[in-house]
């Protein structure tokens, strides 16, 4: 897969649409702080890539943190989560890792993708 070794993928239920420019920030933990590592945004298919390249992708706990009250603002509504935080580890940085967030503007999933 393209974009790097950590991908996201953002769909908005209440649209049936992919979550278009939604902001999201890579964090590092680093001992008890977060690192920021790279902020960015969904494309217009909801997807978002290059956060880093494979070699500065560690063995490590990582967190993306999604900016959902801008995005639901930005589309005339509101939501009961401002934002969401996905916190994860990875294990074996040679693998590809995909974060998607399936998102209504009072609910929330994930799970680790493919």
């Amino acid at each position: 897969m393209s974009g790097g070794p950590l991908t996201s993928h953002v769909l908005d239920t209440s649209s049936g649409r992919p979550a278009r420019g939604l902001a999201l920030t890579l964090f590092r933990k680093q001992d008890d702080d977060w690192v920021i590592i790279k902020a960015s945004e969904t494309n217009s298919d909801g997807r978002c890539s290059g956060f880093l390249d494979r070699e500065q992708f560690t063995a490590d706990t990582y967190k993306l943190r999604f900016d959902t009250e801008e995005y639901f603002r930005r589309a005339g509504g509101t939501t009961f989560y401002p934002y969401v935080e996905i916190v994860f580890q990875v294990v074996r940085p040679g693998e590809h890792y995909h974060v998607p967030l399936i998102l209504s503007p009072y609910g929330y999933s994930t799970y680790r993708g493919s």
